[in-house]
């Protein structure tokens, strides 16, 4: 039975069908081969069920926030301000440019949007300043994917759903990993810049700070918006989101005037079609989910894996194992639909704080996005810079060296992520 699940997806991956056509077919396959008397209606039922939580109208709200911001001027703005501190200091640029990704990851909630808004505008200055062409994209995207543990996270809303688990705690507990990140990024990039004499800019002056300041300060509202409407208890996560949009648009169109209300059924057909993509693949998690539970399959691999009594410390490093590999291959969403309910129970079981394992599940998919061979991000950035495959993935290695260092922090040291959740809850 498991053997002809995942020959059917990998078949189906492999003749070049979309992810959505394999997640389906397998669990039908399954009903019809093993289970003929179960009424296929079901599947039908499990389909619509998985896209019926409320908390999903969450997702399209933060795409289409995105979406208007990278269209306007959000991501330049952020960026001057940025500069304006660190941009003299060795390495300065390419520090702007990761801790402008993660305060964009605040207000996007999409590595995707990060990497377009950021990455675009960041490659010609830093090889005017001597930075290899490799090394720039590889940052990008590694920094973009910081933008998956920050909060508002469209992976944290996608575990919530599929495991019942608090998305304000989630959102809480991803700023600890998502700065940690960011700390060994600029550390790297400080030593990078002296060992290859990338050249300093000159130092900005407290009124041009002032003035930087001024301008990203209507942008760095977002979150203040997001995270303080939610922990205030003024909004929930869906609330914050719709309140994202409609910030958004009023800074661009109003405020900035970057944008039209013409260009806005362009922006919203753009989002609906990423919309439509991402929640096709939710329903057919569900329906998956459902019929490998139903099958039991869930029980028949954590039992052969994990044994009958396995210890928190080795459920996470399980998990970070298979989630990661999962990632590498595929989108995150559709890994984290499949392999969540089939692990979340043993986990908890074992002692695993259910917050804690979220932020596992996500820094995995923060890591998986960025490897070779069907990392997401990989192909975000093969089109957005116009270079091959090969070129993109060539200075990958040590970003991926300090991510999968900061997963092995986050496993044996879970307060990092923990401690503002027990703060505040």
């Amino acid at each position: 039975m498991v053997a002809l699940l995942l020959g059917i997806m990998i078949g189906c991956l492999i003749l070049g069908f979309p992810m959505m056509i394999g997640m389906i077919l397998a669990p039908l396959a399954v009903l019809a081969l093993y289970y003929p008397v179960v009424d296929p209606m079901l599947m039908i039922q499990q389909l619509i069920a998985g896209i019926s939580p409320f908390s999903l109208l969450a997702v399209p709200m933060f795409i289409l926030a995105a979406d208007i911001m990278c269209t306007g001027q959000t991501a330049q703005r952020l960026l001057d301000f940025v500069d304006t501190f660190v941009g003299h200091i060795k390495g300065g640029m390419a520090i702007t440019a990761a801790a402008t990704c993660t305060i964009f990851g605040s207000i996007s909630g999409s590595t995707q949007a990060t990497l377009v808004a950021i990455g675009k505008p960041m490659m010609q200055p830093m090889r005017k300043n001597g930075y290899n062409e490799s090394h720039i994209i590889a940052l990008m995207m590694s920094s973009a994917n910081i933008a998956l543990l920050i909060p508002p996270s469209i992976c944290m809303i996608m575990y919530a759903v599929v495991t019942g688990t608090s998305v304000g705690e989630l959102f809480i507990a991803g700023i600890g990993p998502g700065l940690l990140i960011l700390l060994f990024f600029s550390v790297f990039e400080h030593f990078y810049a002296r060992r290859n004499g990338i050249p300093v800019r000159p130092k900005y002056t407290w009124a041009q700070r002032l003035e930087g300041f001024k301008k990203a300060l209507l942008p760095l509202g977002f979150p203040a918006i997001v995270l303080g409407g939610i922990y205030s208890g003024l909004f929930s996560p869906t609330e914050a989101a719709a309140m994202s949009v409609l910030y958004a648009a009023i800074l661009e169109i109003f405020v900035f005037k970057s944008i039209t209300f013409k260009d806005l059924p362009r922006i919203a057909l753009s989002t609906g079609m990423v919309t439509a993509a991402v929640f096709i693949l939710v329903a057919g998690g569900q329906a998956f989910s459902w019929v490998i539970t139903f099958a039991q399959i869930p029980q028949m691999l954590t039992t052969g894996i994990l044994g009958t009594d396995p210890s928190a410390l080795y459920v996470l490093a399980v998990v970070s194992i298979f989630f990661f590999i999962g990632c590498m291959f595929v989108d995150s969403i559709p890994v984290i639909i499949i392999l969540s309910p089939i692990f979340f129970p043993v986990a908890v079981q074992a002692g695993v704080d259910p917050v804690h394992l979220g932020i596992i599940v996500t820094l995995q998919s923060a890591i998986g996005a960025v490897t070779p061979p069907f990392g997401c991000n990989i192909f975000t950035a093969c089109a957005i810079y116009d270079r091959t495959f090969l070129h993109v993935v060539k200075g990958l290695a040590p970003y991926m060296i300090m991510f999968i260092m900061t997963s092995v922090i986050m496993v044996l040291v879970p307060d990092i992520a923990l401690f503002l959740v027990k703060l505040m809850y």
